[in-house]
Formats: structure tokens, C-alpha cells, sequence
């Protein structure tokens, strides 16, 4: 072998050597940047879930049962109202439970209301009491006030889907005898993981599948109370 011919030899062999190890540490990276990739999805995907829990107990709070679609949340959080328990004075002021001790024994046949009139007109005469009414407020002044980046529209679809919308449902069921409101709603990796190698996704549903366990997030259950628990608590 001439001196040039070997000097072509070691260079492709260099190259070829060069772009193994390449593919080598490419296949080892793909799946830690892709179950990065998917942590920080699942993050997104979480808060609006427990977005959707926070307007689903509210909503049961006013009607007795879980909304159907995530369109009967947003209806309910831009028209609906709920009761706001307000607290008038302090328990910790001995005077203030004092007054209201003796108001109460003075009048011991009022009724709730009447008894929380009485009260009320004593405050606004200037004495010190404690006592609490429920204020109906709209639900939107309510829920998600310390939320600047809190957006309703945002609700109805799975981060990452390219419009994929939020699976939903809720039902009654009678567990021991006693009618239980149930809601579930689910965000499958198949949606939350689109673009991403569909093969590594492939392989991560049937990791779940294999451990009995939701390919996706998924908060609350149709088929059993969980008290609305999501399955990355």
C-alpha cells in the first residue's frame, strides 16, 4: 500500500470512527431528551388539570354535580356566581365574643338568619361582634385571582397537541348505597407528546399499560371515588 492510498485509508477509517461515536452517544441521548422533554409537557398538562379540578369542585359547590365538557366550566367561570363565606370580626377579640355571646343568649329564639340580622345591625351600630353571612359573588372574581397567566380558553385543549381537546366526562354513581358525583378528565401522551419520537412514545404507553397505569394524566375517576386525586400525586 502506497504512502497515499494509506493516508486515505486512515482518514475514512478516522471518519468512520468519528460518526460511530456520534451515533453512539445520539442513541443514548434520544430517550434522556425525550423523557425530559416529556417532565417538562406533563408540567403544563398538570396545571391546567388542576385548573380544570379547582372549577370542577366549584362547580359541584353551586350545582350539586361535576360539569360534562370543559365548555360547561368556562360557561360557569365567566356567568356563574358562588357563595363566599365572609368572617365579621375576630375570634380573638374577647370583647367581640363577649357582645355576641350576650346577643345570642338575649335572644336565643331568633332564627339563623334572623340571629345573623341581629348581629349585622349591632355591627353596623358600632359594637364589636363576630359573626359570618354568605355573599354570592361571580365566579371569575373568585377563582384564580393570583393567576395573571390564567387563561380560561386555554383549558379545553392539551399543551403540545396542535388543538387536541381535553378528554372529559363526569357521571353519578351509587357507591355503599349514596349518590356520588364522579368527573374524570385525561390528557393521553399520545396528544401531550406529539412531535416528539413516536416510538419512544409508543414504548412509554406500553411501560404504563404494563404497570396497570393511564397512558397519560389523567385527574379524578368515572370508575371510583379517588377524591379527585390526578395520577401524578
Amino acid at each position: 500500500m502506497n504512502k497515499s492510498t494509506k493516508i486515505i485509508v486512515e482518514i475514512v477509517l478516522g471518519v468512520v470512527i468519528v460518526l460511530l461515536v456520534w451515533l453512539t452517544v445520539k442513541s443514548v441521548q434520544k430517550p434522556v431528551q425525550f423523557n425530559k422533554e416529556v417532565a417538562a409537557r406533563s408540567q403544563v398538562g398538570i396545571q391546567r388539570l388542576k385548573d380544570i379540578r379547582t372549577l370542577q369542585e366549584a362547580f359541584k359547590s353551586v350545582n350539586g354535580r361535576f360539569a360534562p365538557t370543559v365548555d360547561s366550566l368556562k360557561l360557569f367561570y365567566e356567568t356563574g356566581k358562588m357563595d363566599i363565606v365572609m368572617q365579621i370580626g375576630s375570634l380573638d377579640d374577647s370583647l367581640a365574643v363577649a357582645n355576641t355571646e350576650a346577643i345570642k343568649k338575649a335572644n336565643k329564639k331568633l332564627k339563623p338568619a334572623e340571629m345573623t340580622a341581629k348581629l349585622a345591625a349591632a355591627y353596623a351600630a358600632g359594637q364589636k361582634v363576630v359573626f359570618s353571612t354568605v355573599t354570592e359573588i361571580p365566579v371569575k372574581d373568585t377563582l384564580f385571582n393570583n393567576r395573571p397567566d390564567f387563561c380560561i380558553d386555554s383549558l379545553k385543549y392539551i399543551p403540545f397537541s396542535g388543538g387536541m381537546e381535553t378528554e372529559m366526562e363526569s357521571t353519578i354513581k351509587t357507591v355503599s348505597g349514596v349518590q356520588v358525583p364522579l368527573f374524570e378528565a385525561r390528557m393521553p401522551y399520545k396528544a401531550l407528546c406529539k412531535g416528539l419520537d413516536n416510538q419512544l412514545r409508543i414504548n412509554l404507553d406500553a411501560e404504563r399499560r404494563d404497570q396497570n397505569k393511564y397512558e397519560g394524566l389523567q385527574v379524578g375517576s368515572v370508575t371510583a371515588p379517588n377524591n379527585n386525586a390526578g395520577n401524578w400525586e
